[in-house]
């Protein structure tokens, strides 16, 4: 079955489907086509309850991992954080920058407050 996942790091953000039999080896392949870090070099997380659980194995498959298309939907991908090797052989640790909120609308396009009373109809007994 197709899994949806969001894969994030810092700043960047990547939506990609795969199947749930893919390993997690072949997940990193997809991201080393992407941004060109080798597989080696990538350490991936599930984030879920806002943290990152367990890193995943990359001889497991993603459904091994708990990732099916039931926790992984096309309009709820599964988050999947990525730590990078860093420049002294340790890995940094998975983080992502949160995304930026729209600004404010400006009034000109906020609703309006109307001061207008609406009268109940008249009754027709009454006339």
């Amino acid at each position: 079955m197709d899994v949806f996942l969001q894969i994030r790091r810092k700043k960047i953000t990547i939506f990609t489907d795969t199947k749930d039999s893919s390993t997690v080896l072949e997940l990193k392949k997809i991201i080393n086509g992407i941004t060109s870090q080798e597989v080696e070099d990538q350490h991936l997380f599930v984030f879920k309850d806002n943290e990152f659980q367990e890193q995943l194995e990359d001889n497991k498959t993603l459904s091994d991992c708990g990732i099916t298309s039931i926790t992984a939907k096309a309009q709820a991908p599964l988050t999947i954080g990525v730590a990078h090797r860093q420049s002294d052989g340790t890995f940094e640790p998975p983080s992502f920058d949160p995304y930026s909120l729209p600004p404010d609308l400006p009034d000109v396009m906020r609703p309006q407050e109307s001061n207008v009373q609406v009268q109940p109809p008249a009754d027709p007994q009454c006339a």
